[in-house]
């Protein structure tokens, strides 16, 4: 089968994952960097197995792929490709779940600490000689608070969640689950707007859709603890990015770890990066991007083509 990777620089720079497993899977293997809405059809040209990451695939470009029997999302979600249209069309549709969920987990704590430790804040008063200026031989400008005893409650438990409780338990952390909507009755479950005033640390793991959009939005927001601390490395849009940045700027809360906005790359601007909001780090969409996950990511979409050649249904989505 004939195959092309339509956006690898999201998943490899300068050449540091290796591509032999799917070369191995596919007669042909064409590579580009990134492709434009321009590029696609020039692009995808008579591939049979099409391998993409972010590129958006709406039903109306769908429709004039010819020979495209196999599309392969080098990520968890799939809302850039009309699973829908690719489904009526006869398309195939593979995603790779939870290739990412430790190196995810991994960033979730890394803000938190960073948040909680103030690094940035003790930094910069270093770099600015006030450590050097001090009567004695510590700085406690900024409070530091531990993480033990701490309540994190956790809205999306999948793998990622599921990584994520278990590095909070190792902190000592008591965690919380949110239910998964108003038909989850599960005991070990407390409906989101329960939850959200009884915990320190909120971090969000469920998918961008129709009902998860402004799921945490301004009435949320101001539900939760002033001293609680928010971090989203799921998707932009699940937490109302204008009503998080007045919240963190009046004070109103602990502080806000983000690693994902709306619109990425954020080209028009964002209310969160706006200058002057304290407590509040951003990254730009890393948290799944260890080198151990994006070489993953290769193994795994060469066992959904391998799958789908021999017949097998393994992580199709259509």
């Amino acid at each position: 089968m004939k195959g092309v990777f339509l956006d690898l620089d999201t998943v490899s720079f300068g050449g540091d994952v290796r591509l032999r497993p799917l070369e191995k899977v596919l007669s042909v293997l064409r590579t580009f960097g990134t492709t434009t809405p321009e590029q696609l059809l020039e692009h995808v040209a008579d591939a049979e197995v099409v391998i993409l990451n972010k590129v958006r695939l709406p039903a109306e470009l769908l429709q004039k792929f010819s020979s495209v029997k196999l599309i392969c999302v080098a990520a968890t979600g799939t809302n850039n490709v009309d699973v829908a249209a690719a489904w009526e069309r006869g398309m195939a549709v593979c995603n790779v779940p939870a290739y990412a969920a430790e190196a995810v987990a991994q960033h979730v704590f890394a803000l938190l600490l960073a948040l909680t430790q103030h690094l940035k804040e003790y930094e910069a008063l270093l770099q600015d000689g006030a450590w050097r200026r001090a009567p004695q031989f510590t700085l406690l400008d900024y409070p530091i608070r531990e993480l033990s005893g701490k309540r994190m409650g956790i809205v999306g438990h999948g793998d990622i969640g599921r990584a994520v409780e278990k590095i909070a338990t190792a902190f000592g952390m008591q965690v919380l689950i949110a239910a998964r909507d108003r038909s989850d009755t599960r005991t070990s479950r407390l409906p989101l707007h329960e939850m959200l005033p009884l915990v320190d640390v909120l971090s969000v793991h469920v998918p961008l859709l129709a009902e998860t959009q402004d799921l945490i939005g301004a009435r949320e927001l101001t539900m939760l603890r002033p001293d609680a601390v928010i971090i989203n490395c799921a998707r932009g849009g699940i937490v109302n990015e204008r009503a998080l940045a007045d919240l963190l700027r009046a004070g109103r809360l602990g502080g806000a770890g983000v690693d994902v906005l709306s619109e990425e790359p954020p080209v028009n601007g964002n209310p969160l990066l706006e200058p002057g909001i304290p407590n509040l780090i951003v990254t730009p969409h890393i948290a799944w991007a260890s080198h151990e996950a994006r070489q993953r990511v290769i193994h795994e979409m060469a066992d959904n083509v391998a799958a789908f050649r021999r017949g097998q249904l393994r992580n199709r989505v259509a």
